[in-house]
């Protein structure tokens, strides 16, 4: 069974967070709330923990992961962000974006996508994964705490609508080792994912705030 650590959602309890720090400096495998959905995540450096992500959301190897990274400067340690990529992110973070860069030798070759040698970095707003990220120091896993069987859709990425939260934490209780509760339900809208791979940067995926995304992208073309 996992570890159940009550969380405050606006001023996280620095004992716990601590305690969370250091279950995932050890392999822990969590979840827990993001501005969006709740995910599951590891410390990015740990490579057992990393593999228990995947077989949990039944991911083969060439399936890339997202992380999360405390703020813009530290995205520039685990990914190559260009001029243009740069402007347009700095409108954009802290938020709901997922932005696919090309990715850093620090980018485990286990999260990446190893064909496009690409990988998906967010900076979220929300104040207890920025208390988790501070307290580790480096990047967590972060993909969404939906399983495949939770969706009608062939990849299972997008519910239909929010599971509740006893819902969804009696599913992944005996899946993961540390379930982080801020007393608020899951959300279910996904991130917008942008593409700043290319020399005409695009949206490939409208999730939560893609409008102001698509304003931004114009005003940099």
């Amino acid at each position: 069974m996992a570890t159940i650590y009550e969380i405050h959602p606006d001023t996280p309890q620095t004992r716990k967070i601590e305690e969370i720090r250091d279950a995932l400096r050890k392999g822990a495998v969590m979840l827990y709330p993001t501005d969006t959905v709740y995910a599951i995540g590891c410390d990015i450096n740990v490579k057992s923990a990393v593999e228990r992500v995947r077989r949990i959301k039944r991911l083969s190897n060439d399936k890339p992961l997202t992380f999360l990274c405390s703020s813009l400067s530290n995205v520039a340690s685990y990914a190559f962000v260009t001029d243009t990529a740069y402007r347009i992110m700095k409108r954009l973070v802290p938020g709901t974006y997922t932005f696919l860069l090309p990715a850093t030798k620090l980018v485990p070759k286990l999260v990446q996508d190893p064909k496009r040698k690409t990988t998906g970095i967010r900076v979220p707003a929300q104040v207890v994964c920025q208390a988790l990220l501070r307290a580790l120091g480096n990047p967590i896993i972060s993909t969404s705490a939906h399983l495949p069987s939770d969706s009608d859709s062939p990849n299972g990425s997008q519910p239909e609508g929010a599971i509740e939260r006893a819902v969804l934490f009696d599913r992944l209780d005996k899946l993961v080792d540390v379930i982080v509760d801020t007393g608020q339900d899951p959300g279910y809208q996904v991130s917008t994912i942008l593409d700043l791979t290319t020399e005409e940067p695009m949206v490939v995926r409208q999730g939560l705030g893609w409008e102001m995304a698509e304003y931004w992208l114009s005003e940099v073309r």
